[in-house]
């Protein structure tokens, strides 16, 4: 009834408004002020009448039950923070000046290595019992390190990263003999490196259908095949192999010897890594987990982090274009005030949150310890398509000099490119 009401008093309203008597009598000003006051008025007492209304109807009904925020915080915590500001600073004076003679030359620099020790980046995985920082699951943790340093440079970080993502993989899946062995190495030789030796060469590689093989020999595990595109593979002593055991894909520790060849693989992107083929001759192996070990969950951890990877390089293509937009004039004023340019930097930015958000929900569950397939799946997937587009864009907005190597957009796009290609090689 008060809906039907007001609905008549604004149809009247209009109808007043509308006739010519109000400018010859001159009460325009007069009529329009009360009618003003008036609706105001009445507009106030329906709502309050609404609100009473609803008030009282809702009685008989059972609220439901309102979120935890503890399922997907988006705060950091106070050491989450300092990591992220130290890996920040990291990037922008290490790594990024670095990376254009890393990638011409084709070599990971020496100097890195000790400024890994230096920053004891290791540390954060290795568990407080061996003088580490890591608690039981820190994969949020390792998701912002790997993004932010992919700030720098994503080829560069992706050899950071290696041993980093070989002891997270001990402490995630290693059986007890296995980390006995292995993590106080790491603890107290800042020298060893490992890396993954995961991808093969196979048209439309399925990581689930190996052509490596393991096979059991008295207790013993060997193993024969050939893998592709492994990071920093020949100065590696440790590796961890994929490789099909009794039907099913399974991962092993191969220590450096003399039955693996090495073969230089270099390719269109990841060119500071060093990346080599490797091939398994009768190689000597050890499983790397007790026969409760997840292979989809390992995968999915280690696409997670070359898609915080790419996220992070793709901050650094859309600072650089916005950079370079608001610097770069043409036909007397800033290309940025051009919608077509406008509009590619806001979609970069829009695409990098949407990338962020599906990360960290599946990073979150996977730290929750809930099931995350579908959902780390759903980040690889768009992080392989959005990745890639504004790698692209990133060389369109610079236009001819997007081509050349004077700027380092044409270095992001060709490493942006691996997102869509590795299948894991990596572990959070």
């Amino acid at each position: 009834m008060v809906n039907k009401a007001q609905g008549l008093g604004l149809n009247l309203i209009t109808k007043i408004a509308g006739s010519d008597l109000l400018d010859q009598l001159k009460l325009r000003k007069f009529i329009e002020k009360s009618l003003y006051q008036g609706s105001k008025a009445g507009f106030k007492t329906l709502t309050a009448t609404q609100k009473a209304f609803k008030s009282d109807s809702s009685v008989n009904k059972q609220r439901l039950p309102s979120q935890s925020k503890s399922l997907f915080d988006l705060s950091l915590t106070e050491e989450q923070l300092m990591t992220v500001d130290a890996m920040d600073q990291f990037a922008a004076e290490v790594l990024y000046p670095l990376a254009h003679d890393a990638d011409q030359n084709e070599t990971f620099p020496a100097e890195l290595w000790q400024h890994i020790a230096d920053i004891g980046l290791n540390y954060y995985a290795l568990p407080e019992v061996l003088g580490g920082v890591a608690a039981e699951k820190n994969i949020i943790s390792n998701i912002l390190i790997a993004e932010r340093l992919a700030k720098g440079d994503f080829s560069l970080t992706a050899g950071l990263l290696s041993t980093f993502s070989v002891i997270n993989a001990f402490m995630q899946w290693g059986s007890e003999r296995s980390q006995a062995s292995y993590l106080p190495s790491f603890a107290n030789d800042t020298d060893i490196r490992a890396t993954f030796a995961v991808q093969e060469a196979s048209p439309a590689f399925n990581p689930f259908k190996l052509k490596t093989k393991a096979t059991s020999l008295n207790g013993q595990y060997i193993i024969n095949g050939e893998k592709t595109l492994v990071v920093l593979g020949e100065s590696a002593d440790i590796l961890l192999v994929s490789a099909e055991l009794n039907g099913h894909p399974d991962v092993f520790i191969v220590k450096r010897n003399d039955s693996i060849t090495y073969k230089k693989s270099p390719a269109m992107g990841l060119k500071a890594t060093e990346s080599v083929t490797l091939k398994f001759n009768n190689t000597q192996a050890e499983r790397l987990s007790d026969d409760d070990f997840n292979y989809s969950s390992f995968l999915d951890l280690g696409n997670l982090m070359w898609c915080a990877m790419a996220v992070g390089t793709c901050e650094a293509v859309k600072e650089y274009s916005i950079k370079y937009a608001n610097e770069r004039t043409a036909f007397g004023e800033p290309i940025s005030h051009r919608q077509s340019v406008a509009f590619m930097i806001a979609d970069m930015a829009i695409e990098i949150e949407a990338m962020r958000m599906l990360i960290l929900n599946a990073a979150s569950l996977a730290e929750a310890g809930k099931p995350f397939h579908r959902e780390a799946y759903l980040a690889r997937i768009i992080c392989a398509e959005k990745s890639m587009k504004i790698g692209t864009d990133g060389v369109q907005i610079l236009g001819g000099h997007g081509f050349t190597k004077e700027h380092p957009a044409e270095r992001w796009y060709r490493d942006l490119r691996a997102t869509a290609i590795l299948q894991s090689g990596l572990h959070a």
